[in-house]
């Protein structure tokens, strides 16, 4: 297997690098689909897991990053960032099939320690290889399609997420009503077919080009700074950690929110979670045609209030005594955080790829990513290790009226345990929106106009949909109307048309 750079890329080299990237891509959201979220948590509670140790598994992911200076070095001296993310990204795979093989073997099953240690190693090599990656892919993507491909590349991705979740979680709430001792020998499985799926990918990125790399030969600690001193690439940074702090003081709680405390069933947090990812999947391509068009911190501005409403929306969840009407709720909330959070991440990633100097990706990233990791991680540990005391505390917010006919509480707010912390994630949050007015984008538009042209576009999308020619098609359609009902419609549709032209 040849892994060495190509001094240039010609224009076949780079389609075939955008067809390989694409392909690794569904292969690692398959393995990630596998060994992470939902199912991940699910893992964690049926093991006995703390707050704590729930914290710190959504933590490992991010925390690890810090270790991606280990990629700048590797890349200096060996000037080969495909063989960098193709090694690195084997060793990543290694751990799953260990934590998926152990309570195959064992009787004694997997504990909660075994499997934070083995994650640790796994998500510390998908750190090192990311590093390497991001520096490459940056190079092999044209600039004027970046919002565009990197947006088709999400799309796809979280529709192999959606149709595998949906399998999955069918096959294990099977498991848990009619073979409930065979729940974690299930979670290990899982982790065995998402190994191999990995696997896959890690041939698929073998195949991608990649160009010569112009790094330069400097001390890594020289290399590192150079972000930091760009001003305008140091706001960024303020922005994007202190942001990261505050919505991952709440995230990673929300599973164990509606296993623990609003008590949903399995099924029914795949299903919402799936809403979330539909919500996302639908809007990434109207994302990614924005970012191209106009700018990403207008997007970022646009999104992140409609997520921060989002997260504050959990807090009245518990407060709504009908369980159809929270549900309701539950649904709303996922739907739109999914679309804003679509938004919000294509748009961070963009422009912090945008804003690095082509020789320098992979120091600029690679600093971003040391530094957002830091912060972000200590959101869920932190709520982990304040779990207990908002545990004991209870705060109630009512206004009582008196009449003639007694006394009625009207309950406004009631915050308890989690609650706490979506309040507190959602006012951080809000207070790290007013960085981005400091962050500097080369063609960058206003809110208000790209508002009004995203406005213009659904208007144009709904008159389409809704012109007179294409409901005749609709209407003409002999298993929706008898043929006198189909033209009394299009005679009233026609007249309404021309009444309000």
């Amino acid at each position: 297997m040849k892994l060495r750079p190509s001094p240039n890329l010609n224009e076949q080299q780079v389609q075939s690098g955008l067809k390989y990237f694409v392909q690794e891509g569904l292969a690692a959201e398959a393995m990630a689909t596998f060994t992470g979220g939902t199912f991940l948590v699910a893992m964690a509670v049926l093991l006995k897991a703390s707050n704590f140790q729930i914290g710190l598994l959504a933590a490992l992911p991010i925390l690890t990053n810090v270790f991606q200076f280990l990629s700048i070095w590797m890349v200096q001296r060996y000037k080969n960032r495909r063989a960098i993310s193709v090694i690195c990204s084997f060793l990543a795979r290694v751990p799953l099939f260990i934590i998926g093989v152990l309570p195959l073997m064992f009787s004694t099953g997997t504990s909660i320690n075994v499997l934070l240690c083995f994650l640790f190693f796994h998500y510390l090599f998908a750190s090192i290889s990311g590093a390497s990656w991001n520096s490459w892919i940056k190079d092999v993507v044209p600039d004027k399609i970046l919002g565009t491909y990197f947006s088709r590349k999400a799309r796809l991705t979280q529709i192999l997420n959606v149709s595998l979740s949906l399998g999955v979680a069918m096959f294990v709430d099977y498991i848990k009503s009619d073979y409930p001792q065979y729940e974690v020998a299930t979670y290990a499985s899982m982790f065995v077919v998402g190994g191999v799926f990995g696997m896959w990918g890690v041939y698929l990125l073998s195949r991608a080009p990649e160009p010569q790399t112009t790094l330069e030969d400097q001390k890594l600690f020289a290399l590192l700074s150079k972000p930091l001193k760009d001003v305008n690439f140091r706001n960024l940074l303020t922005f994007h950690s202190f942001y990261a702090f505050a919505t991952s003081l709440a995230l990673p709680f929300f599973v164990v929110y509606m296993m623990k405390t609003i008590g949903l069933s399995f099924a029914w947090i795949i299903v919402l979670g799936l809403l979330a990812k539909f919500g996302s999947i639908f809007s990434l391509k109207f994302w990614g045609t924005f970012s191209d068009k106009y700018s990403n911190k207008t997007i970022i501005s646009i999104c992140a209030p409609t997520f921060i409403t989002c997260i504050l929306s959990w807090t009245f969840v518990s407060m709504i005594d009908n369980h159809w009407a929270g549900i309701a709720l539950l649904i709303i909330i996922h739907l739109v955080s999914g679309i804003s959070a679509a938004g919000i991440d294509l748009a961070i990633n963009n422009l912090a790829i945008k804003l690095a100097p082509k020789n320098e990706a992979i120091s600029y990233i690679s600093a971003r990513n040391i530094v957002v990791a830091i912060f972000a991680a200590a959101g869920p540990m932190a709520g982990g290790l304040m779990a207990d005391f908002f545990a004991t505390h209870h705060l109630n917010w009512n206004i009582e009226w008196q009449g003639p006919s007694g006394v009625s509480t009207f309950h406004l707010l009631e915050l308890a345990n989690w609650n706490f912390f979506f309040v507190i994630s959602a006012v951080l949050a809000l207070f790290s929106i007013q960085l981005v007015k400091k962050i500097k984008e080369q063609g960058e538009a206003h809110r208000e106009m790209v508002a009004i042209v995203m406005r213009k576009s659904v208007q144009r999308g709904l008159r389409k949909n809704l012109s007179s020619n294409a409901i005749k098609d609709r209407i003409k359609n002999p298993v929706f109307l008898p043929a006198i009902k189909r033209r009394m419609l299009i005679y009233k549709f026609s007249r309404e048309v021309k009444r309000t032209a």
